[in-house]
């Protein structure tokens, strides 16, 4: 069947939901992952079946361990003795999820909160299943009911800026990571995004401010110094500029996106020499990584620099990466962030400086972190 007919029946299955009339008869509160490989502590798992209870304990160890097979096998068998386990029907989801079965994972997340109609967790598992699936319209509206059962879920907020944006709706997206902000200031990817969606929208200075949020918040964070100090040079701030490259060359060495940039400031600034060496730097990490075109572009930087010519280009086309489509899961058991990021349409600028190539390798961050488990994050690059 297709998804926007699946999307439809999920509409008017939660319409249909009042959101605080369920009975607490059957209520349950899952097990939750403390810190990295704690063990699991149940919570107040209330049910009529404690055989019900006991099997669901077993698959979400199981699953907790990473044997996804066999937690869905003892999770089905407690919900062949107690069908109204709504937490069960989730961690059935995250399993599914986790195998990109994302068709099957939506059916249990919909199921859970008609079981439970106050499952906030529920509906924001909805909400990432459909957002996976592309269905971000729906997927919004999976994540506002999970706020209406509980408005400070920060994650929702967050996951919602991203749908938002996909949609284009910037503005809607920007009120959206603020409010999740307010709620969790610690999230780095959320002042990241922020900041992309302010820079679009023209606030330079918020956007830059939100920047700095991100770095203070993750140091490492390459991609934020080299779209900070971009709109440094663009805002005349050459030295400050300068400084933002230096340290994302030193806390990331295989950068080329930086080494072009500050190679670029100090042509500008008639330090061709260092220039000149900056250029070679970023052509030899863009061949490394098989961008050819890139290496091309910059071979003309290198001669120039070398006769220490000044840049012959006026206007400089700046590369604007969408924000990085992270989505976290926030259920009783799990919290899974995914993010990704890609390039959007180049915007022209005018600040005094040669062509800059597309950011073709802008680090695109894979992270998946589980309730309080985190995970390093995995650098991939995207080709051009």
């Amino acid at each position: 069947m297709s998804h926007n007919y699946h999307s439809h029946k999920y509409l008017r299955l939660y319409s249909r939901i009042t959101l605080f009339t369920a009975s607490v008869l059957l209520a349950l509160t899952a097990p939750s992952f403390l810190n990295t490989h704690s063990k699991l502590l149940a919570q107040n798992v209330v049910t009529q079946d404690l055989e019900a209870a006991g099997l669901y304990q077993q698959g979400v160890i199981r699953y907790s361990r990473g044997d996804y097979q066999g937690g869905e096998m003892l999770l089905r068998q407690a919900l062949q003795r107690d069908p109204n386990l709504a937490a069960a029907r989730t961690y059935l989801g995250n399993i599914m999820l986790k195998q990109n079965r994302i068709e099957s994972a939506v059916q249990e997340y919909s199921e859970a909160v008609r079981i439970d109609p106050n499952f906030a967790e529920g509906y924001f598992n909805l909400g990432l299943g459909l957002h996976k699936q592309g269905q971000r319209e729906t997927a919004i509206t999976a994540y506002r009911q999970g706020l209406v059962v509980n408005p400070t879920m920060a994650a929702a907020h967050y996951n919602m800026g991203l749908a938002l944006y996909e949609l284009g709706q910037i503005n809607e997206a920007i009120t959206a990571y603020q409010q999740g902000i307010n709620i969790d200031s610690s999230n780095a990817n959320a002042y990241y995004n922020l900041a992309i969606a302010l820079e679009q929208t023209g606030q330079v200075q918020e956007a830059m401010n939100s920047y700095r949020q991100a770095l203070n918040i993750n140091p490492d964070n390459a991609a934020a110094y080299n779209r900070l100090g971009s709109l440094m040079a663009k805002s005349g701030l050459t030295t400050e500029a300068v400084a933002t490259y230096t340290e994302s060359i030193r806390r990331t060495a295989v950068n080329p996106d930086a080494y072009y940039s500050i190679g670029m400031a100090w042509m500008n600034q008639g330090e061709y020499k260092k220039a000149n060496r900056a250029f070679k730097r970023a052509q030899q990490q863009y061949r490394q990584q098989g961008n050819i075109q890139l290496v091309e572009k910059i071979e003309q930087l290198i001669i120039q620099t070398a006769q220490g010519d000044k840049p012959i280009t006026p206007a400089a086309s700046e590369p604007q990466v969408q924000p990085e489509a992270t989505t976290q899961t926030e259920t009783p058991t799990e919290n899974t962030e995914t993010q990704t990021q890609t390039e959007t349409p180049t915007e022209n600028t005018e600040t005094q400086t040669q062509t800059q190539p597309n950011n073709s390798s802008e680090s695109t961050q894979t992270k998946v972190i589980e309730f309080g488990q985190p995970v390093p994050a995995e650098l991939e690059q995207n080709k051009s």
